[in-house]
């Protein structure tokens, strides 16, 4: 793992690589929650996470599904859906003029849950929502819309 001084020097200089989780309930529903961190606190996002450096993808799904969610959900659940670019204007550390630059593999999966037994260390509350309505939703961050807009 970086020291927090190295990672914000490699957010300065590259792009990150990251997964995004679609999740999608028996309803047709997709899962969102309120992000309490940087770049995106404050706005509805879809779970997800950095890949670390010699971390497989099917790790990394796993890892992500179980930081993100609390579950462990076989990679193989997972199915590809985009890669998608992300540019924030600020930083993990909430820094204003360090931008950071993600590039996005999207990965969908059916799985219900009760939203009540989620974590909240990334998100502060969660729901369930159709697409047309996250597309729509100003609440929604327009990265996670763009995934519903297609």
């Amino acid at each position: 793992m970086l020291a927090q001084a190295d990672f914000r020097q490699a957010v300065e200089m590259l792009p990150l690589v990251s997964i995004d989780l679609l999740l999608r309930d028996a309803n047709g529903r997709y899962l969102t929650g309120l992000r309490t961190n940087p770049p995106a606190r404050g706005a509805w996002f879809v779970p997800g996470g950095r890949i670390r450096k010699n971390e497989s993808l099917r790790n990394a799904l796993r890892r992500i599904a179980n930081d993100e969610l609390g579950l462990a959900i076989a990679a193989e659940a997972w199915t590809p859906r985009g890669v998608y670019e992300h540019f924030y204007g600020t930083n993990f550390a909430g820094e204003a003029g360090r931008s950071t630059h993600y590039v996005v593999l999207a990965y969908e999966a059916e799985l219900s849950l009760d939203t009540a037994c989620l974590p909240e260390a990334q998100h502060q509350s969660y729901r369930w929502l159709p697409a047309e309505e996250i597309a729509a939703d100003p609440g929604v961050h327009p990265y996670t819309q763009a995934y519903f807009k297609e």
